[in-house]
């Protein structure tokens, strides 16, 4: 059992690059030595902006044996009449590199086959270590790669040196034409520059001493000890930031951390005005009071040690101070006129080439906005604040303080809004109208921020698909899936009752210049209703609820979200239940012998049978019941009503010949279990569950 080092030096990395490529090196080694039988206990990725590095312990020094059977020829066609071998038979032990005696005849599925056993010997890991590890090297996806000097070879960014170490011999491999040695670097400035490894045990203890925290997690806790401990020498507050502290975790090797100031008067802009560039920009961490008001403090990360840090704070607050005066110049500026002066320049602004300009897509979000609060019957002042907020959301993308900072749209928006005297509710709509920005963050919370947010989102899917353009794998410039998902979290959350599908048609009807005629656009809307289907499905499956849950929630109409989720839970939570499982038991025959019928009305007076006048008489009591059931207890009352059947159904199979000769009576059964099967097409198709 051997330990192995692979460190992969480069110039800096992108922080953003680094934590997928180390999953992906990680994931790909794995994989590749687990299909060659060698064992290991654990494979590490750990990386800085300079290196990506794999640490394999307990590498074993050989794949495992293997024993396989092989299925040959046919016994038939192996041998002739009088028992001796044919030439498939002999050309089958060729081909497989095993003797006659190595052949043995077994029975599959009724049938003699010839089959021949041989051992696959494992290979030594010295040998296909270095093939992987290229392939693994290769196999790395990266947002962009760059290609340098006249190799074909491409990377992340250009490798300068490869570091290949089995305990403490090298292991041969070269990567873009850079021979592996044992030679590694430490950090930039603190340390002595290059450096030879004795082993691959010694890596992360020998980086250290050369001023560089390899590993990632380690280097990521120390980052935020010392911001907290800054913090709290200065009685302040730094707020987790994960995001931020992941960014800032891959910027540098020797993190040293130091505090600096701007001039208090900037905090009269809005705060966000003030974090934005400090975060954004400059990646610095905002520092508050122990009441939570911003202060004028940032700490923020050096790369290197702590030697002249009053220089290194004096250079961060100069370039931080250039930014805020900017902001506040914004600031002023924006607000000399009201922010509906702002809309004209809409008009000049591409939305998409052939969808028309931002202007135009305000005037399809007005639209559609205000059909939304006039099917949800809002109240007139809610009507009114959606349509306001609706003609205004857009018109801060062209104020000097978002076309500077872009991460304030919305936000901006707002303030302005309430700078100029609109109403609270029309401010928060602007803001709230961009929400759920991205995964994890809250939809919007007020009625008319839900109203402008949904037919924002809306309106661009019914643009982008009307065009024909869908995500297609990993693609989706327009971020048409995470539109999609604020739709449906929007109408969870505020617990709309709008139907999809009609939402889709209002929406595709503003676009009847793209569409060329009716036929193209039930097209477009059926592509974008499976759309939503996949959207639905990962809701639901994000909730914990089991696949055949989801397919069978699915399976029946879904235009009205909120009621899949429900019939998701409800069944979720009564799926063991004793009476349900006694249900689903003869629901499935019920199912499958009603799908050889035709439906319609049912004749009691073809009824020849007691067992069948029982089971129709249940039918009716469970149709007239399930109202009031649902009124009271919801879906979960429901499921457990329809339980009831279980027992006439059984006794119907048992007395009731359902394929009777008779066509009328015979059809009159199927329509009876027919009518047993549509009391459950509320909840789902249960046929789709799995005992």
């Amino acid at each position: 059992m051997t330990k192995y080092l692979l460190e992969i030096g480069t110039e800096e990395i992108p922080a953003h690059f680094i934590d997928k490529a180390l999953a992906q090196m990680k994931e790909i080694v794995e994989g590749a030595l687990n299909q060659h039988r060698i064992g290991f206990a654990e494979v590490r990725a750990l990386g800085t902006p300079r290196r990506l590095a794999l640490l394999i312990d307990g590498l074993a020094e050989q794949g495992e044996d293997q024993a396989e059977e092989v299925r040959g020829p046919a016994r038939k066609a192996a041998y002739d009449a009088e028992g001796n071998p044919t030439k498939a038979l002999m050309g089958f032990a060729a081909s497989q590199g095993v003797s006659l005696d190595n052949l043995s005849v077994k029975e599959l599925n009724g049938n003699a086959y010839v089959y021949a056993s041989r051992l696959i010997k494992g290979q030594k890991t010295v040998q296909v270590l270095p093939e992987i590890l290229v392939n693994m090297v290769s196999a790395l996806n990266f947002p962009k790669f760059m290609r340098w000097g006249d190799l074909e070879f491409k990377f992340a960014r250009p490798i300068r040196w490869v570091v290949s170490l089995l305990d403490s011999e090298i292991l041969p491999l070269t990567l873009a034409e850079v021979a592996a040695g044992r030679e590694s670097r430490g950090h930039r400035f603190l340390s002595q520059g290059v450096f030879p490894l004795a082993s691959a045990a010694e890596y992360e203890s020998r980086l250290e001493q050369e001023s560089v925290i390899v590993d990632q997690a380690k280097r990521r806790a120390e980052v935020w000890r010392q911001i907290q401990a800054i913090a709290e020498k200065n009685q302040s507050v730094v707020e987790p930031d994960e995001e931020l502290l992941d960014e800032v975790t891959y910027l540098l090797e020797c993190p040293t951390a130091l505090m600096g100031n701007f001039k208090e008067s900037y905090l009269e802009i809005p705060e966000e005005v003030v974090i934005t560039p400090m975060r954004e920009h400059q990646r610095y961490f905002p520092v508050r009071d122990k009441a939570g008001k911003l202060l004028n403090r940032f700490v923020t990360l050096r790369n290197g040690g702590d030697r002249r840090l009053d220089l290194v704070a004096e250079g961060n607050e100069k370039v931080l101070a250039a930014r805020l005066s900017d902001a506040r110049f914004f600031w002023d500026e924006d607000r000399k006129q009201p922010l509906e002066a702002y809309l004209p320049k809409l008009e000049k602004v591409v939305f998409q080439e052939k969808l028309g300009t931002v202007g135009d897509k305000v005037r399809r979000i007005e639209g559609l906005a205000a059909w939304i609060a006039g099917v949800l019957q809002a109240e007139p002042q809610v009507k009114e604040d959606t349509l306001r907020a609706a003609h205004l959301a857009k018109a801060d993308l062209v104020t000097n303080m978002v076309f500077e900072f872009t991460e304030l749209q919305g936000v901006m928006g707002r303030y302005y809004a309430l700078e100029c005297g609109e109403r609270p509710a029309v401010a928060q709509a602007i803001l709230e109208h961009y929400q759920p920005r991205f995964a994890g963050d809250q939809p919007a919370a007020s009625q008319a921020g839900a109203f402008v947010a949904i037919a924002d989102k809306m309106d661009t899917i019914a643009g982008i698909f009307a065009l024909g353009i869908e995500p297609t794998g990993s693609q989706d410039p327009y971020a048409l899936r995470r539109a999609a998902m604020g739709v449906c979290q929007t109408i969870l959350a505020r617990d709309l009752p709008l139907n999809l599908e009609d939402l889709v048609i209002q929406a595709l009807s503003q676009y009847t210049y793209v569409l060329a005629d009716e036929a193209a656009a039930s097209k477009v809307l059926a592509k974008i209703i499976e759309f939503f289907a996949a959207r639905i499905r990962n809701i639901l499956s994000d909730e914990g609820h089991r696949y055949d849950v989801v397919d069978a929630v699915m399976a029946v109409p879904f235009a009205r979200i909120q009621q899949v989720k429900e019939r998701a839970q409800a069944l979720s939570s009564l799926r063991q239940h004793a009476g349900f499982q006694k249900l689903l038991a003869v629901f499935t025959r019920a199912n499958n012998l009603a799908k050889k019928g035709e439906g319609g009305k049912i004749n009691p007076a073809l009824f020849a049978e007691e067992a069948e006048m029982a089971l129709h008489a249940q039918v009716l009591a469970t149709q007239k019941a399930i109202g009031g059931v649902k009124e009271k207890e919801g879906l979960a009352g429901v499921i457990l009503s329809l339980s009831n059947l279980a027992d006439p159904i059984n006794a119907f199979f048992e007395g009731v010949m359902v394929m009777a000769e008779e066509p009328a009576v015979r059809a009159n059964r199927l329509g009876l279990l027919q009518a047993v099967v549509d009391l459950t097409r509320d909840i789902g198709d249960l046929s789709k569950l799995q005992e």
